[in-house]
């Protein structure tokens, strides 16, 4: 029997000023503890000021941020690769650090499965990122007043 595989998605978040922490990892948390989301690799990616970067896998990272991902659970595994994490540098501003997760939406197994079963394929799947869908909704929003 086949392995059913929810769609994986590869979520880059910016932090300007290379302000990164590790704040947003109890929600990250949350997903997979909740089952939303499984983790499949976690880095972590840096620009300087003067435009040179710096790609940091999980393992490699300094006692206070690893010890942040710790509360996560899931198999990192390494997927992402250093021309993936090479491209994310380009797009990044100077001054920019990034965190970098491949995630599989383990929501949609059963959905998958069912699609496979019933000899369908997915054609088209966008995302809208959170920003552009609440200035969509708004919009509707102010069309109805």
């Amino acid at each position: 029997m086949d392995t059913v595989v929810g769609p994986v998605e590869l979520v880059v978040l910016a932090f300007p000023g290379s302000k990164f922490k590790g704040e947003i990892i109890p929600a990250v948390g949350e997903l997979v503890d909740s089952g939303v989301v499984s983790l499949l690799d976690v880095a972590l990616v840096t620009k300087d000021d003067a435009g040179d970067t710096l790609a940091i896998e999980l393992a490699d990272l300094d006692d206070e941020l690893r010890g942040a991902f710790d509360t996560l659970d899931g198999e990192v595994s390494g997927l992402l690769s250093d021309e993936d994490l090479g491209l994310v540098a380009e797009g990044l501003d100077p001054g920019t650090t990034a965190a970098v997760i491949l995630w599989e939406n383990t929501w949609a197994r059963g959905l998958v499965s069912a699609i496979q079963g019933a000899g369908g394929v997915l054609v088209a799947h966008e995302r809208m990122d959170a920003a552009r869908a609440a200035e969509a909704i708004a919009s509707l929003d102010n069309e109805e007043e």
